[in-house]
């Protein structure tokens, strides 16, 4: 079997000199290689399993690439609500005042995508003037002639996971790293901490199932003392979420300010935070984004699809952690491949194509996803969610 290294604990030792390009033996372990992969070793006893040492991290609504993906989806949103089969693949950039929104819509919907976006972004947190450049055109006849006919809106790898390290099936750091940004939010617009601005990120490291290192960077309001900001964080933030603190590296703004952010320190961009949407990093991601694309686009929905199904395989306790994979041809209805293996690399692809139709209008229509339900996965992650239908049980 063939598994991706990202989900892989790589043993140490030297690789031959050229890489085989088969399968071969390599004093007791596999050698796997496939196309458009690098090379990864695989022994009996390493299967898919969370690292023993990890890193994961989140962002604020305030971030700059998170901006413009809550921009993407609102758009979507507004055009699903007038008229759910709305076709949209919008794209947001965002750099010092300016905002351009790109992309192709077919729709019935009435709709003002300055306004939207000026909205969101005074909803995040934002008073500062935006020079606003649309340029939005119809989806192309080329692809729509096979969207139209049920097939995939874009050929793609689209990847799953869950496990039973939390009760929201996610792996413990990644929660935490979402909470403690969705924390700085709520400190933020809740006025518990005055000096605390939009923009912010968490990071946390993992090591042996603990904690081990805690960073936050946060934005903030000019002239307020580091050693303040810190101890505040501590108090608020830190410890009502994680507890006891004791063995745990605390770092705060490592680099002593950060007064600039948004837009105004630094450009944004739908879809670059793809793994801060999903996994962390700690599985494959099969390359496309989520935000801005209606679900005919099987890089959203179809990851969707096969979060649902890996998430129902570890709840009725048939894997411990399982990943599910998908892939398409544009344009066609069929996936050209379905396949899901649990901690052991067992296979579970019968179970998972048995019990589960990953052909576009089958997803749709069983997770319900032309309803405008977007908006609230563009922060903050699109998995763990309790309220989003691919988050609920069989």
């Amino acid at each position: 079997m063939i598994l991706p290294a990202t989900a892989l604990e790589i043993p140490k030792g030297k690789v031959p000199n050229p890489v085989p390009r088969t399968r071969e033996k390599i004093k007791g372990e596999t050698l796997c290689l496939s196309a458009g992969q690098s090379f990864l070793i695989i022994n009996k006893k390493t299967m898919l399993k969370i690292p023993k040492i990890y890193t994961v991290e989140s962002v604020t609504s305030g971030h700059p690439d998170k901006i413009c993906d809550q921009i993407s989806d609102a758009i979507l949103d507004e055009c699903l609500k007038q008229d759910p089969y709305s076709r949209v693949a919008i794209e947001t950039f965002g750099a010092h005042g300016l905002l351009v929104i790109g992309g192709e819509i077919t729709t019935e919907a009435d709709f003002d995508a300055a306004a939207i976006a000026r909205n969101k972004y005074e909803e995040i947190g934002y008073n500062d003037r935006l020079k606003i450049i649309t340029n939005i055109v119809k989806q192309s006849p080329d692809i729509a002639q096979g969207v139209d006919l049920g097939g995939a809106g874009d050929q793609g790898i689209m990847y799953g996971f869950a496990c039973d390290e939390t009760d929201n099936f996610l792996p413990k750091g990644i929660t935490l790293a979402h909470n403690l940004t969705k924390g700085l939010e709520n400190l933020r617009k809740s006025r518990q901490i005055e000096w605390l601005e939009p923009d912010g990120k968490s990071q946390v490291t993992i090591k042996d199932n603990k904690i081990n290192t805690i960073l936050i960077s946060t934005q903030h309001k000019e002239n307020e003392n580091q050693k303040k900001i810190k101890n505040e964080l501590i108090e608020k933030l830190i410890e009502p979420i994680v507890g006891d603190l004791s063995g745990i590296k605390i770092l705060v703004n490592p680099t002593g300010k950060f007064v600039k952010g948004g837009f105004s320190a630094d450009t944004g961009l739908t879809g670059r935070k793809i793994m801060v949407d999903t996994y962390g990093g700690l599985v494959p991601h099969g390359g496309g984004c989520f935000s801005g694309k209606d679900p005919s686009k099987v890089d959203r929905s179809a990851a969707y699809m096969a979060r649902f199904a890996a998430k129902n395989l570890v709840k009725k306790n048939i894997a411990k952690s399982c990943l599910v994979s998908v892939a398409y041809a544009i344009g066609k209805e069929k996936p050209i491949m379905v396949e899901a293996y649990d901690e052991k690399g067992i296979s579970l692809s019968d179970i998972v194509i048995k019990e589960h139709d990953f052909k576009p209008k089958a997803i749709i229509e069983r997770l319900n996803l032309r309803a405008p339900i977007y908006s609230q996965t563009a922060a903050y992650g699109h998995f763990g969610k309790n309220n989003l239908p691919w988050e609920i049980n069989n």
